[in-house]
């Protein structure tokens, strides 16, 4: 579903967002009620967080602090080789992995804002581990979600470091209609981002 927002995204018309956290969702909702600038926002939420143990934000992260376009890692420990770029839910499958497989040199970057794209919090971001690979991991099909989107608008960014994708292959339909397959699928993608 992204995907269709983020084609109609130019000239700062609105603000696209996919939140991880439930705080930094609940500064995104205050910055744009305070904001003086009025523009659609476009956040996209699935219920399934709602029920995940993982996404907790504590009290201190509601009362201090401001809504951040890019959540940085911080599980990440020395000798990164690869930086994952992901949106929403899939963080928490990819940090479940991450400390599965005991993996320190795999590090997790949520971009929560998709669209103005923060290219320069992400730039900064990815310059804490010079030479690592950049992939870019989401659940929908690569012709869907935020890929066509980042393909197209963070490489110009990224000071000639290829940016490679990790998702389902691309696909007319937004799911496949089996939750076993579903499931399976999703296996894959996190098994490719580690690879």
């Amino acid at each position: 579903m992204p995907a269709k927002f983020l084609q109609l995204a130019a000239e700062n018309n609105m603000t696209i967002a996919m939140c991880s956290s439930p705080a930094n969702y609940f500064h995104l909702l205050r910055r744009q009620g305070l904001s003086p600038v009025r523009r659609p926002l476009i956040a996209f939420t699935p219920k399934s967080l709602l029920r995940l143990k993982a996404a907790v934000s504590e009290v201190n992260e509601f009362t201090e602090g401001t809504f951040q376009p890019v959540l940085p890692d911080t599980g990440a420990t020395g000798g990164v080789r690869r930086v994952l770029l992901c949106a929403g839910k899939i963080y928490y499958d990819l940090a479940a992995e991450r400390q599965k497989a005991e993996r320190t040199d795999i590090a997790i970057v949520r971009v929560e804002q998709l669209y103005p794209l923060p290219a320069d919090a992400i730039k900064a971001e990815l310059d804490r581990f010079p030479g690592a690979e950049v992939v870019w991991v989401q659940e929908e099909p690569a012709n869907q979600g935020a890929w066509p989107f980042i393909a197209l608008n963070l490489p110009e960014h990224l000071g000639g470091r290829p940016l490679l994708r990790a998702s389902r292959k691309a696909s007319a339909s937004p799911a496949v209609g089996s939750h076993a397959v579903h499931e399976e699928q999703q296996r894959e993608v996190v098994a490719t981002a580690f690879a």
